[in-house]
């Protein structure tokens, strides 16, 4: 336990940052797995409008989380690009079917 009356107030702003970061790379990680989600469904022009609408809300959450330096900035990049390769691809295909 801390003894002085800083190293206490530091462990309290600790604890509550390190629980709004565990909820902000909660809600990126489910976002990216809607994203997956809706890639495996993509298979008509509706669900590649789906596709599209959760990959917005992924690269959204993935900026912000960067830009609050929750997660690395260089992460948010590569997933982005990740992401959008398959729905490059994804789209793609449901076009020609």
């Amino acid at each position: 336990m801390p003894h002085t009356k800083s190293a206490r107030k530091s462990l309290r702003k600790s604890a509550k940052q390190r629980t709004r970061n565990r909820s902000v790379k909660k809600a990126v990680k489910l976002q990216i797995r809607a994203v997956l989600q809706a890639a495996r469904d993509a298979n008509d022009a509706a669900a590649a409008d789906k596709l599209r609408e959760e990959f917005r809300k992924a690269a959204k959450k993935l900026d912000k989380a960067a830009a609050r330096r929750v997660i690395h900035p260089n992460l948010a990049a590569r997933k982005k690009s990740q992401l959008a390769r398959l729905l490059n691809v994804r789209t793609a295909q449901s076009s020609r079917a």
